[in-house]
């Protein structure tokens, strides 16, 4: 008898610690040392506690306090003082010390493969990460995840750059921003770097499940994902008859001194698939909130080629979803498409109905969504390869967008966007805003114009700068309606710029909305696509 009352009384205490031990104080992976906390703003500490437990968090000499409810709490500062380093610490049950702390500004860096590319692979990546050491940088990877419902926490941490941090992977873009808005403003006290990318993925994976409930055209998302769910164990069960018979076919190419064929490649699971709405929302986003930001770089877009009409729509969505998530009017630069022609083994001419649309989406939401900009790289492409190595260029140009949009300098930051149109006569005068020192054709007269009559036939056109203004002309065309420059997914010989340095976005002054009815004959013969 004594001895199960002893067992009973040791159950109980057993039992009352593991009831206790979620009274502990919990602070999500993004509230950790080495971190930046925005300066300027009101500044967000948040975790979890038992319901009811008192937390006070102590930075700076001052301190704030919260009570616990529905097993969470939040407290907010305002009125940092910049630098650092400083420390923070956090206390209820127990008591958890922040260390290395600094205050500056954080930005937040998105989108799919392009954004994701790491430094190591960039051109001269070796160089750029030996020279990397820059206490001033910190750099915050959020592992790659799926969630079907908002998570309350992700995995990552704060890293001081240095070599050894980007050799573990980050984002070459994001950092080479960082480095270059230093190097142009010094007076910066720190930069956070948040780096949330997965290659592969469309923005559906990267806005909400509310957000893409909103809009009858944004549920088709679920409504493909249905679809891709239900045909998956068939997908499977192929791909095992396939990998079955692989090793033979193999046997029998190798035998005939032919081509290995490739080893199928599975289908991937829907627990798993990151192409699925939400689930990179969920999983990688959602935990940040509301975490202070100075701004958001977005390189994202080959995944929404084929729905290029939409995806104005889903990018200011996704802004605004995303900025009202982080209380914050935060500054957005997206990064439009740069050249590409396929990989060597694609049908050709199968993005020249898509590319220049998504493009001219990314366009119109940088001038229709306040605090916004892009990064035009249209010359920064490689022909056969979706991935440019030259990030450098992609960084320096959002650098500028950054300066003169979120910090106020008066630089020109954009090279030469179409304004407005004019005829006269059997000519067209295009005017465009962000001309800077002026216009210029890189090597030569312009190239890549093309101009149409009433019956959309588009062809190959003269043009000419005279003064802020460009010409264009066709002896073919003697009543012109419209221009377009640069509509190709490729764009060889495209070469307005402005006498900055930066080059103009593709774009139509022309309101034929339809690719698919529209005739175009602007392409050189060594442009045609069969």
């Amino acid at each position: 008898m004594k001895r199960c009352l002893t067992c009973l009384v040791l159950a109980f205490c057993l039992a009352a610690i593991a009831g206790r031990a979620p009274a502990r104080v919990e602070l999500p992976a993004i509230i950790s040392d080495n971190m930046v906390l925005q300066r300027g703003a009101k500044v967000p500490i948040w975790g979890k506690a038992a319901d009811g437990e008192k937390v006070t968090v102590e930075f700076q000499g001052k301190k704030e306090t919260a009570q616990a409810r529905e097993g969470h709490w939040m407290v907010t500062f305002g009125d940092l003082q910049p630098g650092g380093p400083f420390t923070m610490t956090v206390a209820g049950e127990n008591t958890i010390e922040i260390k290395n702390i600094l205050v500056g500004d954080v930005w937040l860096s998105s989108g799919q493969s392009n954004m994701a590319f790491m430094v190591a692979a960039a051109k001269n990546g070796a160089e750029e990460i030996a020279r990397s050491a820059n206490p001033k940088i910190r750099l915050f990877q959020v592992e790659r995840a799926v969630a079907v419902q908002p998570a309350e926490n992700l995995k990552g941490q704060w890293l001081e750059c240095a070599p050894d941090a980007l050799k573990k992977g980050f984002s070459a873009v994001a950092y080479f921003f960082a480095r270059d808005l230093l190097a142009q403003r010094p007076e910066i006290p720190a930069l956070g770097m948040i780096n949330s990318s997965v290659g592969g993925t469309p923005i559906e994976s990267w806005l909400s499940r509310p957000t893409l409930e909103s809009s009858a055209g944004f549920r088709e998302a679920f409504t493909r994902d249905a679809a891709a769910v239900e045909a998956y164990p068939q997908l499977l069960k192929a791909f095992e008859r396939q990998l079955a018979v692989h090793p033979r076919r193999v046997k029998q190419a190798r035998a005939q001194n032919k081509p290995v064929p490739r080893r199928p490649v599975k289908p991937q699971a829907p627990e798993t698939n990151t192409q699925r709405p939400a689930v990179l929302y969920n999983a990688m986003i959602a935990p940040l909130e509301p975490f202070a930001l100075k701004g958001v770089l977005w390189y994202q877009g080959e995944g929404n080629a084929a729905r290029a009409y939409q995806y104005q729509d889903l990018l200011t969505a996704l802004i605004t979803t995303w900025r009202k998530a982080f209380r914050s009017d935060f500054t957005f630069l997206n990064v439009q498409l740069a050249s590409f022609d396929g990989l060597p083994d694609w049908k050709p001419g199968n993005l020249d109905a898509t590319w220049p649309w998504l493009r001219e989406s990314q366009l119109k939401t940088a001038e229709t969504v306040p605090n916004s900009g892009m990064a035009v790289i249209i010359d920064a492409g490689e022909k056969n390869d979706i991935h440019p190595k030259n990030k450098q260029v992609v960084a320096e140009r959002l650098a500028l967008a950054a300066r003169a949009l979120a910090y106020g300098e008066k630089i020109v930051y954009s090279g030469p966007i179409y304004k407005s149109m004019k005829r006269e006569g059997a000519k067209i005068v295009l005017s465009f805003d962000h001309v800077g020192g002026g216009l210029v054709a890189r090597a030569g007269d312009l190239k890549t114009f093309a101009i149409a009559g009433a019956d959309e036939r588009f062809v190959p056109a003269q043009a000419k700068i005279e003064g802020d203004t460009v010409v264009v002309w066709s002896d073919a065309v003697t009543d012109p309606v419209a221009v377009r420059y640069a509509w190709l997914a490729w764009l060889e010989g495209a070469n307005l710029y402005n006498k900055d340095g930066l080059p103009a976005s593709p774009f139509r002054t022309d309101k034929f909305t339809d690719p698919t009815r529209a005739k175009d004959e602007s392409k050189t013969p060594s442009q045609k696509r069969m």
